[in-house]
């Protein structure tokens, strides 16, 4: 196969026989090479944690990179954390990784930690209070008995806190909490829904009223009195015979 592409060449060039042997030898060559090259690697390449090994097993190592000690020709993680190394910031803590360290916030219930969650604080966070060995949120609502100091405010306990909320039907201006203001609507008089015949049965009962005091003080003799009493009767008397005559003059016309 490589004779034939060899003398099929487009190009004007004369091989001999020779370079034509010598050329498929050089291509069959190649990937033996390349497969001997990666074998070899694969072979003086060194653990993760070795700088410098014999050998590709993890107990060939002579020397090792930052993060790692040699112990018995293998490479061992160093625990920073245990040492100088693993400083961190207030409020963060040290965890151990392969090779290093990171520094990792505190949970928010603590001040100061010695590890991850709220029972490896060193202190509690203001609105949260140590029990046992755990920071624990304080419920203000509960444990404050005027934790809002509007009478119109509702208190909503929150994670270290609490909040304040106007309540319903009431709104927040100027830190405080007021009524809300209903669109404007003209209020109704006490007596504008009244019907004809509700105005007219109120007008009698009302002057129904004032004979029985007049009547009173009439009996008593007052002539004054008596004189306004039988005054009011007769007008009452007039008016309601008045009325019920322009109604059966009214019935009588009507029938014939």
């Amino acid at each position: 196969m490589c004779n034939k592409k060899l003398m099929f060449q487009r190009t004007l060039t004369v091989v001999s026989p020779a370079q034509m042997e010598e050329s498929c030898l050089h291509r069959k060559l190649l990937p033996a090479v390349w497969l001997c090259s990666l074998l070899a690697a694969q072979v003086n390449s060194c653990p993760h944690a070795c700088s410098v090994c014999s050998g590709p097993d993890n107990d060939l190592c002579k020397e090792c990179k930052t993060g790692w000690i040699l112990h018995n020709y293998t490479c061992v993680d160093i625990d920073e954390c245990g040492t100088e190394l693993g400083t961190c910031s207030p409020n963060t803590y040290c965890f151990n990784i392969e090779g290093s360290f990171e520094c990792r916030g505190c949970d928010v219930a603590c001040v100061g930690c010695m590890g991850s969650g709220p029972a490896r604080c060193r202190k509690c966070a203001p609105g949260y209070r140590m029990i046992g060995s755990k920071c624990f949120d304080i419920d203000e609502c509960v444990e404050r008995a005027l934790a809002c100091h509007g009478l119109d405010e509702i208190c909503f306990n929150t994670e270290g806190s609490f909040r304040c909320h106007c309540a319903e039907g009431f709104i927040r201006k100027d830190n405080i909490c007021v009524r809300k203001q209903l669109p404007n609507v003209q209020e109704k008089g006490m007596f504008e829904d009244l019907q004809d015949d509700e105005v007219e049965v109120l007008q009698q009962m009302f002057l129904g009223v004032v004979l029985c005091g007049l009547a009173t003080l009439a009996a008593k003799g007052d002539l004054v009195y008596t004189s306004i009493f039988m005054g009011a009767a007769a007008a009452m008397a007039g008016y309601w015979l008045s009325d019920r005559v322009d109604g059966v003059l009214d019935i009588f016309l009507k029938g014939h």
